[in-house]
C-alpha cells in the first residue's frame, strides 16, 4: 500500500468528532431531567391506581374541613355523621357525606336512585365512631345530634331501638314536624333552638 492510499484510508480524529460529537454536559443534564420527569409520572400513575377507593366501604372524613352535602355545615361530630354512595344507573356512583344521620336520610329520600341496588349508606356507631351499614344498624333516641334529629346508630339491638325503615319514618316525621333543620344544636344547652326562643320571650 502506497502513501497515497494510506492517506485516503486514514480519517482525521477531528473529522470523526465533528460527525459524531460527544454529548455536552447541558444535553446530558437535559436528558436526565426528562428521565426523572418520566419516572415521576409513572410513580404517580401507579400510586393513583393503588389508592382507588373501594366502593363497598366508606372513605375517611376530613373532620372540620368537609361539609354536609345537604345543609353545608362542617362535618365535625364523629358519632353521628353519615356517608351515601349512589347515582343514576347510567352514571358512575359518587360519595356524599353528611354531618347528621337525619340530613342523610332526608337528602336520600329526594334522589330518584335511592332504591337502586348500588346505593350504599354508612353511619357512625354513636358509641365508638365506627362505620357501620345503615340498613342493618339499629337506632336509638339520643338527646343531641349535630342537626337535632335525635337518632344515634349502633350495631346491636336493644329495647325500643328502631330498625332502618322505622328510623327513616321517624326522621321524616321530625322533618315535617319541625321544618328544615337549618342549624346545629348546642350540646351545652338542654333546650332545642325552638325551646330556647320560647324561654327568652317569656
Amino acid at each position: 500500500m502506497n502513501e497515497e492510499d494510506k492517506e485516503q484510508k486514514t480519517i482525521p480524529v477531528t473529522r470523526v468528532v465533528q460527525k459524531y460529537p460527544f454529548p455536552s454536559r447541558a444535553r446530558t443534564r437535559e436528558g436526565i431531567k426528562h428521565a426523572c420527569h418520566a419516572i415521576i409520572i409513572l410513580v404517580l400513575f401507579f400510586l393513583t391506581g393503588c389508592t382507588k377507593h373501594d366502593e363497598n366501604k366508606p372513605e375517611e372524613v376530613r373532620w372540620d374541613r368537609e361539609t354536609c352535602a345537604r345543609c353545608a355545615m362542617a362535618i365535625s361530630d364523629r358519632s353521628f355523621s353519615a356517608q351515601i354512595r349512589g347515582g343514576n344507573p347510567e352514571q358512575q356512583t359518587k360519595l356524599y357525606k353528611f354531618d347528621d344521620i337525619g340530613c342523610a336520610l332526608v337528602w336520600l329520600d329526594k334522589q330518584n336512585w335511592k332504591d337502586d341496588n348500588r346505593t350504599k349508606i354508612w353511619v357512625n356507631d354513636h358509641r365508638n365512631g365506627d362505620w357501620i351499614d345503615a340498613k342493618t344498624a339499629w337506632y336509638v333516641k339520643v338527646k343531641y345530634t349535630p342537626m337535632d334529629y335525635g337518632l344515634g346508630a349502633q350495631s346491636e339491638n336493644e329495647p325500643d331501638a328502631l330498625n332502618f325503615a322505622e328510623a327513616d319514618a321517624y326522621i321524616d316525621k321530625e322533618e315535617n314536624h319541625s321544618g328544615s333543620h337549618s342549624g346545629h344544636s348546642d350540646p351545652a344547652s338542654p333546650l332545642t333552638p325552638t325551646q330556647d326562643k320560647e324561654v327568652s320571650n317569656q
